[in-house]
């Protein structure tokens, strides 16, 4: 059990028999009446975000998670095969569970997989990953300094937005956070 005390940004509670992540916390002290906690939780299998209130001293359930470090296979049609690097156990993870970040796993990928009472609800990326262009349109030379840029297709399916003299066949390092162009990766 934790109390108000422990709470803190990225602190897991369980509410309701779900698991929350606190997002923000704020404790008040009024001059008159006891203190409180106020709180915004984002909900680890659906992604709501709540807001709510806690007396001083209050007690909240610790939920039932782990995290474990795990390696992509592949993906069966339906859904995507990791490998746990440590036991070697594979496990089969929902598309919706990866949701739309499924753009960013490719073969051999290590990511950070959530189960919560043994059933995965969540993955977390590295900061960003470095893929190759399979489609763009042809580079231009010495056009580096007017900023614009062009779409470029990665290995995945994904489109992003890339400088002008990027190249197909480039190796990309790409935020996993923003979707965003960092650069080029040199072979």
């Amino acid at each position: 059990m934790y109390s108000t005390t422990d709470f803190r940004n990225g602190l897991k509670i369980e509410i309701d028999g779900d698991p929350y992540v606190i997002t923000w916390f704020q404790a008040v002290n009024p001059g008159k009446g006891s203190a409180f906690t106020r709180t915004k939780l984002k909900n680890l299998i659906t992604g709501a975000v709540i807001e709510r209130t806690y007396k001083s001293g209050e007690k909240v359930k610790k939920p039932d998670l782990e995290e474990h470090k795990m390696q992509y296979l592949y993906n069966d049609g339906t859904s995507f095969v990791f490998m746990n690097t440590e036991s070697y156990e594979q496990v089969t993870i929902p598309e919706d569970v990866i949701g739309d970040d499924k753009d960013f796993l490719k073969e051999n990928l290590e990511v950070d997989i959530l189960f919560f009472n043994g059933k995965p609800v969540g993955c977390a990326f590295p900061n960003h990953v470095v893929m190759k262009i399979t489609y763009c349109e042809p580079g231009l030379k010495g056009d580096t300094a007017t900023g614009a840029t062009k779409t470029a297709t990665m290995e995945s399916g994904m489109q992003i937005q890339v400088p002008l003299f990027i190249n197909e066949g480039d190796d990309l390092k790409i935020d996993t956070r923003t979707r965003a162009y960092l650069g080029r990766v040199n072979n």
